[in-house]
Formats: C-alpha cells, structure tokens, sequence
C-alpha cells in the first residue's frame, strides 16, 4: 500500500507540473493576443488572474482527492483556449511598420534572377528613413560570394543573422545584395523574445542594400556588427540565393508566424543551407544565435587567415561603417582588413 500511495503521489506531483505549465502557457498566449482587442492592461489582467485562479484551484483539488473535478474544470478552460488559440491565423493585410510595408518576392529565369521590392531606405536616425522599394535584376554568373553578418544587440549570446551575396560582373564595383529574416512589425510594435513565442509577429524576408540594412545596425541602433566571409563552392551559392527567393514567394502565398526558437533569423538560414548541403549537424549554437560564427568555423566555412579571435576582431565593421563617407562604395569600406574566401568552383 505505500508503495501504491508513493507512486500514486508521484502521478499527482506530474499531473500538477504539467497543468501549472498550462496555466503559465495559457497566460502568454492570452496576454500577447488580447493586446490586439483588450486595450486595457488591467482588464487583461483581470483575465489572466481569473484564469489563474481557476488553474491553481483545480490543481489544489487535485490534492484534495477530488481529481475528477479539478480535471474537468481544468480540461474544460484549457480546452477553450486551445480553441481559441486554433482559430488566430498569420496574415498578409495589417497595418504594418513602414521598414516591412512591402514584401519581397522575385524569380529566376535562366541566370537572372529578378526581385520585386528590394529595400534600399535612406535613414536619418534609428526610426525614420527615406522610403525606397525598388526592382533589381542579378545575373547568377556574376554571383562570387556569399558573406555572413551578425548583430549583436541583447548580449554576446544573442544575435540576428543576415547572409549577405556579392556580384562582380568584371566592370565596376562590386554589387552585394543582403537578405534578412525579420519580424513583420505593426506600426508602433516592437520586438519581444517572450512574444515570438505566441504569435505575436508575422515572418518576413527582407532583401535589402548593406548601406541600408547594415548601416542603420551599426550607425543608428547602436548593435555590434561583425561580417564574415564564407567558403562555400558557386553553385552552392546559387542555390542558397534561389532558395531565398522561394521562401520569399512562399511567404507571399502562405503567411506564417515568427518564432523565438523554432522559426526566427537563424534556424531559418539553417534549414536553407541544409537542404543545400545536407549533414550539417545540430548544435547549440544555432539556438543561441550570438556564438554562430563559431559553429560556422567549426565547420571550416569561415575564411580566415589567423585564429578565430583575430578574425573576429577583424570582422567588426562598425568602425569602418561610421567611418565610411556619404559618396564612398559602403560594402567596399566595411570590408577592409576582413579575410575574403578564395574563388571555389
């Protein structure tokens, strides 16, 4: 009989851990989505303390030796929820911040690829910009190399990644065209970690000019921003462009949330690259985006000449950045003393 009682206690003490975390789940997911109909923090408050309250009741009867009674309440409120929490779908029509107001989307026929709403704003401070969405053409041919940067802006282990490809057709300057998953704001909105976890932002892929989506990073936002060159051969560069180009037309047709963890600026990336080169193992760095580059460099895909301390030193950009002259080649100015891969294949 003891043991019967001790395994019995047990099966509560789970039962209970796993409604308190339902309760806790519960109460994110009906913060952040109440926010976009119930103004008020009190009401939503109320709410959440009501929901709470009854949680906590039917977890206190489970230990009164009422179980059934406190699992059908429970069962019940939960159960309403979750259908509540099936119904909130990602759209495409909201009234979006201005650096999102468009989204890209493009195709490849033959060897040029062309792309409708590439972003290249003027920005005058951290928030306000001069609004440019234009139409580019790149020929695939031309495409020599694949760089990646990383802005750090909530400590070392935190970061957001853009890849960023270059384009030499023998002439001029080189042309470099970045590519970076986001959250698509709402006017007045702003990223949130905890609200990533329950559907409070749309995903968008913006494709964008370094002077524009490196420099408000560095220059205005006040982020640390450290570009790397990566080994990868010409045709798996092609492929990882092309692949961006269908996510960006996928997101067009099927809207889909951000997520903090499963769906953000770095597993994203991953998934892509996997698909291109497949193997790649997991890693923990993957999830804590800041210590990225040294994955990459683990993987031998970082160019470097020295150890990765030094070339990390050399990646900062944001010197050079604020340094770099309204009339001088941006990408050209920010790249100097960085390690370049050598041509692959």
């Amino acid at each position: 009989m003891r043991i019967a009682g001790f395994f019995f206690a047990i099966a509560k003490l789970i039962a209970s851990l796993l409604m308190l975390a339902g309760v806790v789940w519960a109460c994110g997911a009906l913060w952040f989505q109440l926010a976009q109909t119930v103004k008020s923090g009190s009401a939503r408050g109320l709410i959440l303390g009501v929901w709470v309250g009854v949680g906590l009741y039917s977890i206190y009867l489970l230990w009164q030796h009422r179980a059934p009674k406190g699992l059908l309440i429970y069962g019940v409120l939960l159960g309403a929820i979750l259908v509540w929490w099936s119904t909130i779908h990602p759209s495409n029509t909201r009234r979006w911040a201005p650096d999102v107001t468009q989204q890209l989307s493009g195709s490849i026929s033959g060897d040029i690829a062309t792309l409708h709403n590439v972003r290249n704003f003027d920005w005058q401070t951290a928030t306000r910009a001069t609004p440019r969405w234009e139409d580019r053409s790149y020929d695939l041919n031309q495409l020599v190399s694949v760089d990646m940067a990383t802005s750090y802006w909530m400590g070392p282990a935190i970061a957001h990644t853009l890849v960023s490809f270059g384009f030499d057709d023998g002439k001029g300057p080189r042309r470099y065209l970045t590519f970076s998953v986001e959250i698509r704001k709402e006017a007045g909105e702003s990223f949130s970690a905890i609200g990533g976890f329950f559907k409070q932002f749309e995903l968008s892929l913006v494709a964008a000019e370094e002077r524009d989506i490196l420099r408000v990073r560095s220059n205005l936002r006040g982020e640390e921003v450290y570009l790397y060159s990566i080994q990868m051969p010409r045709a798996a560069m092609r492929s990882l462009f092309a692949a961006y180009v269908d996510k960006a037309n996928a997101l067009v047709e099927a809207p889909a949330f951000y997520h903090t963890v499963f769906a953000n600026c770095t597993t994203i990336v991953f998934d892509m690259v996997r698909s291109i080169v497949p193997g790649l193992p997991l890693d923990w760095r993957l999830l804590a985006s800041g210590y990225l580059p040294q994955y990459v460099d683990s993987l031998g895909a970082l160019a470097r000449t020295h150890d990765f301390e030094a070339l990390r030193g050399a990646a900062h950009i944001n010197d050079r950045a604020q340094a770099a002259l309204p009339g001088e080649d941006f990408s050209a100015a920010i790249r100097k003393g960085v390690p370049q891969a050598p041509a692959l294949p």
